[in-house]
């Protein structure tokens, strides 16, 4: 989308600022930027958000109802296409903003929603049906009476290092980018730091890498840059294969260019002159923005050869990945970038000292390239002073499950899982109790109840038996079943395995095998000879197989395939005992243990459930009270859904 404000000659001219302080910006510069942030609109800017989510809720129907009004009304008004801001769940979303007047934000704009809308704004009044809120700006004239975007109870408890562009600015404009302070990081860091210098001040800040274990993110550049060869390589990994994840997509759909330039900072800090995003190619828009993005960083001279006459050359390389949820870990990645098959192989050696074509490589995620622009602008002490002793800055989370505002949220370190959850989150939808949130994906674990008070940062969240990890947070109700839960995961972990190790391939087809078990019917043990000793032997082994797993896998994704199972057995073994023991599931989610009944006083022999039934499992004479045959009955729940005198019911 290109910009339609500001002249590709303003544009040189924006990109020659950086090497100079803002105070001494021409006047010139001074109102392009002032057009550029629109403090200064001489006709009605639409914005709406066309994110993957965005589209998903139906952004695209509603883009095009928008653009078929205002052609019926001959209505001139600019429209803008911007990133997801976060709040998902209200998509699809749409800001207008009126000449002189601060932006206003309305959500669940479907397109038959648009014309109501419209005739609203464009008449002076301003709908309090769907409206989230409007915008701060101490440079516009505000709604009275209307409350304010950043104090809805989704944003106000959020600190945005990560995030504050998504959903704000196009995407796709540099000229908006660097308006917002974009590419001041690496022109200061091009001028006046050694990439010694940015490894220490990388370290001084704090920066974690965000992806995984946390590990510190100059110290590992140091490993890269200490380490003399003829090439070096940087790779983002931007894979994101955890189920639930999706913060790595919504910063490079709303936000590419801090995603390079924090590349370009990262790359010149270890000497590397290419660089590769590795990304899946499910993510076809957040490719297509990079491929465009980089295309006008190599016109604009902020990506190639000398940048900003610094005498520093970087080619960035964009690598389509399959969705393999191994070539996460590092060596697997690399392998799939060199053709080879995503397998991870035996470390030491490090990818930093022998990597990528052998080469020293660095290799981090989104979030945490996205987190340089900011340090290397602001400064190692802006980023330290939020967070934890040891985990500083922000983290961001994709909020989904049984939760009320699902969408993405970033949060200081140290903030409380509570918080996230009841205060940005709003709560557990339908207002069920809270159970569990599996915090880490399939490496992580899960947070019960009595831990809902802890601190998010790497340390506690290790000592509950849950990680970091890239930041997806699903939120589990009353009604979820944690074995259940156990076995997802462990299904998925056998599915993705490259099968390289033995204790992986093995040792996770065992794990799941004896969950299966114990979620099994004994209908069914007896049709596949599976005795009930060999289920309760088998439940015994999930803990002493975990040891030998952690113990023995290749790779740090087998070595930590068995914390789902484990979190649940350390919180949950309650449950896992009635499934056991009793052959029950608690929270009814188990289909083989759980038995559907017709309550007498209740049934009047309607004989709808019957006819319903694919298996004639539900007897009984019209008018009268029927009865079900568990032996006969598959629990397909059909006679549930049919029953309109709520007579049968589930344990």
């Amino acid at each position: 989308m290109p910009n339609t404000i500001i002249n590709e000659s303003f544009t040189e001219d924006l990109v020659q600022s950086l090497d100079i302080d803002p105070a001494n910006w021409s006047e010139e510069i001074k109102e392009g930027i002032k057009k550029i942030k629109r403090k200064n609109i001489d006709k009605p800017i639409i914005y709406i958000g066309a994110g993957t989510c965005g589209l998903g809720a139906g952004a695209g129907e509603t883009l095009e109802k928008i653009e078929e009004y205002l052609a019926e009304k001959n209505i001139e008004v600019d429209i803008k296409e911007v990133g997801c801001i976060g709040f998902c769940v209200e998509e699809p979303l749409v800001d207008i903003q009126m000449p002189g007047r601060t932006r206003l934000s309305f959500s669940e704009i479907t397109e038959d929603k648009v014309d109501d809308l419209l005739d609203s704004v464009f008449d002076g009044e301003v709908p309090e049906e769907n409206l989230l809120g409007q915008f701060q700006d101490q440079d516009l004239r505000s709604y009275e009476g209307l409350p304010y975007l950043d104090e809805h109870a989704f944003f106000k408890d959020q600190t945005r290092m990560v995030l504050p562009n998504c959903g704000i600015i196009d995407p796709e404009s540099l000229e908006e980018y660097i308006a917002y302070g974009g590419f001041r990081g690496l022109a200061n860091i091009l001028r006046t730091k050694t990439p010694e210098e940015l490894c220490d001040m990388v370290e001084e800040s704090g920066l974690r890498g965000r992806g995984g274990g946390g590990f510190p993110t100059g110290t590992k550049w140091k490993f890269a840059l200490n380490t003399a060869a003829s090439q070096k390589y940087f790779v983002c990994n931007a894979d994101e294969g955890d189920p639930g994840a999706f913060m790595d997509r919504a910063v490079i759909e709303g936000d590419p260019y801090r995603l390079l330039e924090g590349l370009t900072i990262s790359s010149y800090a270890i000497g590397a002159f290419k660089a590769y995003i590795y990304i899946r190619a499910e993510y076809p828009l957040a490719i297509e923005r990079l491929e465009h993005a980089i295309g006008v960083l190599k016109d604009a001279g902020l990506l190639g050869d000398n940048i900003l006459n610094s005498g520093y050359n970087l080619e960035i390389q964009i690598k389509k990945g399959a969705g393999a949820f191994v070539c996460g870990e590092e060596t697997a990645l690399i392998h799939s970038i060199e053709g080879k098959r995503g397998m991870p192989r035996p470390r030491p050696p490090y990818p930093a000292t022998k990597g990528l074509f052998n080469k020293p490589t660095v290799i981090n995620n989104v979030e945490t390239l996205a987190n340089l622009p900011g340090i290397a602008r602001k400064g190692a002490n802006w980023f330290n002073a939020r967070g934890t002793e040891g985990s500083k800055g922000t983290k961001v989370f994709a909020l989904s499950g049984d939760i009320k505002h699902t969408g993405l949220v970033e949060v200081e370190m140290g903030v409380k899982l509570r918080n996230i959850i009841f205060n940005i989150g709003g709560g557990i939808s339908q207002n069920k109790k809270y159970k569990a949130a599996q915090m880490g994906g399939p490496s992580g674990g899960c947070i019960p109840e009595q831990h809902l008070d802890i601190e998010i940062d790497y340390k506690s969240l290790q000592e509950v038996g849950a990680m970091m990890g890239s930041g997806g947070l699903v939120v589990m109700d009353e009604d979820t079943c944690m074995v259940d839960v156990a076995k997802f995961f462990m299904d998925f972990i056998q599915r993705e395995s490259c099968g390289k190790c033995i204790p992986c391939r093995e040792g996770t087809r065992r794990m799941l095998d004896i969950l299966k078990a114990i979620t099994r019917g004994a209908k069914k043990e007896k049709t596949e000879k599976h005795e009930a000793l060999q289920r309760f032997k088998g439940v015994m082994y999930l803990e002493r197989l975990s040891e030998v797993i952690q113990d023995s896998a290749l790779c740090g994704l087998g070595q930590t395939a068995p914390n789902p199972v484990l979190s649940t057995l350390r919180w949950f073994r309650d449950e896992y005992e009635k499934h056991i023991y009793e052959r029950t599931c608690p929270a009814g989610v188990c289909k083989d243990l759980i038995k559907y009944t017709i309550d007498d006083d209740k049934c009047v022999g309607c004989t709808l459930c019957a006819k319903h039934c694919p298996t004639n499992a539900i007897k009984g004479k019209p008018k009268a009270p029927h009865y079900i045959v568990s032996e006969e009955c598959v629990r397909c729940g059909q006679c549930v859904n049919v029953c309109r005198f709520d007579a049968i019911s589930v344990k």
